[in-house]
């Protein structure tokens, strides 16, 4: 019997996981290329023969979604598996119908069909699309599992970006765990802040042996989600963040939409900066498509280091990369920040951006008025810091994750915007996550 080949489109993480745990050790299936998008430089690799098992020795080939349809043909492919996140329905649906003219069948994966199940109670913290507030709701249910008195072990979606085969498992449990493993910026945003709160977080590629080394050391496990995929293990309790500052998008993104279906409680994050009529919208969707999630409306606490290098001063806001493209958000923490602060003026900083950081605007062309963080490798780094120090400004206001000035030379005064979960919704929370430890 011929083998059903199929090619899995991707973005270095979701396509990885749905190989590992449906298509690895099939018989009947040869995968014979994964694609990729979203992330900058991930075709041209393989993924290794180590890492792909038995049936697949020399690895498998990562090609551009670009040459889809070429691909199909060149492998003589009989199916094309959709594996990545935060993508609206219409252009899904487009990169479907490019897969069905060539004559190849277009499919996804269940959501539960790629859950793997642990041994311990798992928790999901999942978003509708990414930038909503999902690090900041992982820290706050990982705090309060501490204070229940028990282990916990953070488990982040995957961020591949450099060797696979040494990426296999990863644990950060020090800030030199991030130099060990020769992180990106973009993998750093979401480590060091556990690392800083004294948790223990995970990553990598192989996600059935991550977990084996998590249950070692874990009561409970957190599965810290990525864009808005749905949790690689199934979860006791699943907690969605929404975001009213993009009101609708919880019904128009894949597979956002399916976290909030399948969500236990829907966080209504960025209340203090949206309007009533469109946290509204979500409780509508919400009561009309999932009525038996419990709601929470949620602050997105702001503080700033140094405030007096805001007031009256134009500003140069950089904010959270991926947040900016994929996401489309038009503005971040340090945005709200340098308003509320009154600064005298936002800083454009297109026609100062360079090399990597220039692309990216080209690529994403109504980012808002401030400096996406790109920071996938070593060159958009560099091309991030060159960036920085050539704009016109008095202040440079960081909104990412991490402290940005730690692994660039910024040249001109800056200070930085830390966001943190109210306490009201912290408060909610507590009292769910004891009704489920009970």
């Amino acid at each position: 019997m011929a083998k059903t080949k199929v090619i899995i489109i991707g973005a270095a993480g979701r396509d990885f996981h749905n190989f590992n745990v449906i298509y690895r050790n099939d018989p009947n299936t040869e995968v014979v290329a994964f694609t990729a998008a979203q992330i900058p430089d991930i075709a041209g690799r393989k993924y290794p023969g180590s890492l792909a098992g038995k049936f697949y020795p020399k690895g498998i080939a990562i090609e551009d979604e670009k040459d889809l349809e070429k691909l199909i043909k060149k492998y003589k492919a009989d199916e094309c598996v959709f594996s990545y996140s935060d993508i609206s329905h219409e252009n899904l649906m487009h990169i479907g119908s490019r897969v069905l003219a060539t004559g190849c069948k277009f499919s996804l994966l269940g959501a539960e069909t790629t859950m793997i199940k642990s041994k311990k109670p798992v928790i999901a913290v999942l978003a509708v699309r990414t930038g909503c507030g999902k690090s900041q709701t992982t820290r706050a249910v990982v705090q309060i599992l501490k204070s229940f008195g028990k282990k916990v072990v953070a488990i982040r979606h995957p961020m591949p970006y450099g060797d696979l085969e040494k990426q296999k498992v990863q644990r950060f449990a020090k800030l030199s765990d991030l130099t060990k493993h020769k992180c990106t910026i973009e993998e750093m945003e979401e480590y060091e802040p556990h690392i800083a709160s004294g948790n223990v977080i995970y990553s990598g590629v192989d996600y059935g042996a991550i977990l084996k080394e998590a249950e070692k050391e874990a009561d409970v496990i957190v599965w810290d989600g990525g864009n808005n995929d749905t949790s690689f293990y199934k979860p006791d309790l699943t907690i969605v963040v929404a975001d009213p500052l993009r009101p609708g998008h919880e019904m128009k993104y894949h597979p956002g939409e399916t976290n909030f279906r399948l969500a236990d409680v829907i966080i209504i994050n960025k209340i203090d900066s949206a309007q009533k009529t469109h946290i509204k919208i979500i409780e509508d969707n919400a009561e009309k498509f999932n009525p038996q999630a419990q709601i929470i409306k949620a602050k997105s606490t702001i503080t700033v280091d140094k405030v007096n290098l805001i007031k009256g001063k134009r500003v140069l806001c950089i904010e959270d990369g991926p947040t900016l493209t994929h996401g489309e958000m038009k503005i971040g923490a340090a945005t709200v920040a340098a308003k509320r602060n009154q600064a005298k003026a936002l800083v454009n900083p297109r026609k100062f951006a360079t090399g990597k950081i220039k692309e990216t605007f080209e690529h994403y062309p109504d980012i808002g008025i401030l400096l996406p963080a790109m920071g996938y490798g070593q060159q958009q780094m560099k091309d991030l810091e060159k960036t920085i120090n050539k704009i016109d400004c008095d202040t440079v206001l960081i909104g990412t994750p991490i402290d940005l000035a730690r692994f660039i030379q910024i040249k001109k005064p800056h200070t930085r915007v830390k966001y943190d979960l109210s306490a009201e919704a912290n408060s909610e929370l507590k009292k769910v996550i004891k009704k489920l430890l009970a």
